[in-house]
């Protein structure tokens, strides 16, 4: 059987559901690649991130 994962957040419970986690793909500039960056954000901060590069 498979085991269930689940992700935890440090913190309250209160503090748990303003974060959402965002991932970008972005080109690297030195070799060409694709990386992801990854983090974990307020909701209301969520446009700022996937805007800025």
């Amino acid at each position: 059987m498979a085991k269930k994962a689940v992700a935890t957040f440090s913190g309250d419970k209160a503090s748990k559901r303003n974060l959402v986690k965002c991932i970008k793909m972005e080109r690297s500039e030195r070799t060409g690649a694709y990386i992801f960056k990854e983090d974990f954000i307020a909701v209301d901060r969520t446009k700022e991130f996937f805007e800025k590069k």
